[in-house]
């Protein structure tokens, strides 16, 4: 897989939402499963949340449970992380990648290539 990159992030006042996007090319993105991952500055990168390839199966962080969305369009190639509820500690850039599975996400093996990601920052 090739990742075009994620997109989406931006200031926030506290409370506020926004909506990530990440695509990926190639033509078997629906048998991946998807994270969505961030890292603030000086702390590790952690994983936010995860979605199966058939996107029955969603997964989140304890500190967002209620507040983020994890979803996926195959015919798209896409997916996405709305934020609700946003808090200024969710400041950090966010990344998407795949595995072969939501084990996998959360094992961190076999995951693909790193993007850019998108800043998101939430002011109080």
């Amino acid at each position: 897989q090739v990742q075009l990159g994620e997109s989406g992030g931006g200031l926030v006042q506290a409370g506020g939402s926004l909506r990530l996007s990440c695509v990926l090319s190639g033509p078997t993105f629906s048998g991946y499963a998807m994270g969505w991952f961030r890292q603030a500055p000086g702390k590790e990168r952690t994983l936010v949340a995860v979605i199966s390839a058939s996107g029955f199966t969603k997964e989140y962080a304890d500190s967002v449970k209620g507040r983020f969305t994890i979803s996926r369009d195959n015919t798209k190639n896409s997916v996405y992380l709305q934020m609700d509820g946003l808090k200024p500690e969710d400041t950090a850039v966010y990344y998407c990648n795949e595995g072969l599975t939501t084990l996998d996400i959360h094992r961190g093996t076999g995951l693909g290539s790193w993007g850019q990601g998108t800043q998101v920052t939430v002011s109080s």
